[in-house]
């Protein structure tokens, strides 16, 4: 049955879940992955790879929102969390005291926080998205997602919408993704495994 010929009565259940699916992410991004990926995805919507089948990504380097290079291949050696978000998603916002309080907690431990701006046209409102939740880590500057379709080869666990968290391990492979906002408690599991690991 058409949408058009649907019984007026009907068209507000459509109306309400299709405003469940478009709020429950901010946007799609990339998609990739293929057979080959070896991931096991959990209750809580988290795929994790185990050590000896992870991969690495590609290049993940751009120009900051403040303007620096920054490269996270330089940062092997230290458990990352990337978190792809953009100052237009409302997703992005309920998790970012999350992420600002994960990261200053374990910054000690060895965890660096690097942010992937996605989809903002200029740089003026994600400057103030960081300043408004205090984002203590850079973040790279991504307006076209370009990084969304290199960084994260083919069979990999790759960033598909905004927002998107992926963990990588010390030697820089990817270990862990969610899908969705996170709080801090689903952001710590994901973390904590991979501080372990020696």
């Amino acid at each position: 049955m058409s949408l058009s010929r649907a019984p007026r009565a009907a068209l507000p259940t459509v109306l309400i879940a299709v405003g469940a699916l478009t709020l429950s992410a901010c946007g799609n991004g990339t998609r990739g992955g293929g057979n080959d990926t070896n991931f096991i995805t959990s209750d809580e919507g988290v795929s994790t790879v185990a050590a000896g089948e992870r991969k690495a990504t590609g290049e993940i380097a751009g120009e900051t929102l403040e303007g620096e290079p920054l490269d996270v291949a330089d940062l092997k050696g230290k458990v990352v969390v990337l978190n792809v978000w953009g100052s237009w998603c409302g997703p992005c916002r309920l998790e970012a005291p999350h992420f600002v309080k994960v990261a200053n907690d374990l910054k000690p431990q060895g965890v660096e926080f690097v942010g992937i701006n996605a989809r903002d046209p200029n740089k003026t409102p994600a400057i103030e998205f960081e300043k408004d939740y205090k984002v203590p880590y850079p973040s790279i500057y991504d307006p076209a997602s370009k990084l969304l379709l290199s960084g994260f080869p083919r069979g990999t666990l790759n960033p598909q919408t905004i927002p998107s968290t992926v963990v990588l391990d010390r030697e820089g492979k990817i270990a862990a993704r969610s899908l969705k906002a996170l709080n801090e408690k689903d952001l710590r599991k994901m973390i904590t495994p991979l501080i372990a690991e020696k």
